[in-house]
């Protein structure tokens, strides 16, 4: 889920609410919060608990809410922890640190000093592209057999994915949950868990009926299905210049479609009237079409 700001930087309540209801309404399983599109680690510790804690009291139990508490610093992430149960989650995720290179080692090290500070149940999450880490099959059993419930992969790599459903096919109470939304009925058919979609913050529905067409094997539908989600990639995702725009299009199309503003935490920018005006004019090819 992204977070929704306002243009200083505060928290959007009203557009929180609006959010959440938007993806409880659209049929999601689960909330995760201060992922990527979540700018998590560009919001201050005040910022990251005022979210937790209303987010939190609005969702009221409907469904779960993981929380990424991945941090430079290891006495931040176990603070965001704590606070994360006090609020009400259900689960927290975890990063390697970023910022300074680290090895596998060093990751199962970091691993078996934070996990036993640790007051709710955790899932991993393989984000090299922001870590520098891709977390290996043995660092992963490891955090499993540390009690990690699961990983969430967003290297976008299909071959690691398929390393790693192989690895814990006889697991199945290890969930394996792609980042990479277009991998979703890939990662379904070889016997995978689920996705943490960016796009379901605006299309929900497209994604969940996705999920259960790729849980039941009905092949006309995914085709059609993912055919519209291969669509976002080919519009909303490629409106703007920099890797960022994956993120900076998510809160756009939120503000066009009226449920948040599209304000982003520094470094990060919205979008221009330029680019703004290609994401509306997306979105409303999208409403002729009926996303599902």
């Amino acid at each position: 889920m992204v977070t929704p700001l306002k243009e200083n930087g505060e928290l959007d309540d009203t557009g929180l609410q609006r959010l959440i209801e938007h993806l409880i309404s659209g049929g999601v399983h689960g909330i995760f919060l201060l992922g990527s599109n979540g700018e998590g680690p560009s919001l201050t510790y005040a910022l990251r608990k005022e979210l937790i804690t209303k987010a939190c009291n609005y969702i009221e139990g409907r469904i779960p809410v993981l929380v990424g508490i991945t941090d430079t610093s290891f006495e931040g992430s176990i603070d965001i922890a704590v606070h994360s149960k006090e609020a009400g989650a259900d689960a927290v995720v975890i990063a390697p640190p970023y910022y300074f290179p680290i090895s596998q080692d060093e990751m199962i090290d970091y691993l078996e000093s934070l996990v036993p500070e640790l007051p709710l149940p955790f899932m991993m999450y393989n984000m090299p592209s922001c870590t520098k880490l891709q977390l290996s099959l043995e660092t992963v059993q490891r955090a499993k057999a540390l009690g990690a419930i699961g990983i969430k992969d967003s290297s976008g790599d299909m071959a690691y994915l398929h390393e790693l459903l192989e690895k814990f096919r006889n697991s199945p109470e290890f969930s394996i949950i792609v980042g990479t939304e277009s991998f979703l009925p890939e990662t379904i058919k070889h016997g995978g868990h689920g996705a943490v979609a960016g796009g379901a913050n605006f299309f929900p529905e497209l994604f969940v009926e996705l999920y259960n067409a790729s849980v039941a094997g009905n092949s006309d539908k995914i085709t059609v299905l993912h055919e519209m989600v291969k669509k976002l990639y080919d519009t909303i995702y490629s409106v703007g210049k920099y890797p960022s725009r994956y993120a900076k299009g998510t809160k756009c199309a939120l503000s066009v479609m009226g449920i948040c503003d599209d304000h982003m935490a520094l470094p990060l920018r919205k979008f221009g009237s330029k680019e703004r005006e290609k994401i509306k004019n997306h979105i409303a090819e999208f409403d002729k079409i009926n996303v599902v």
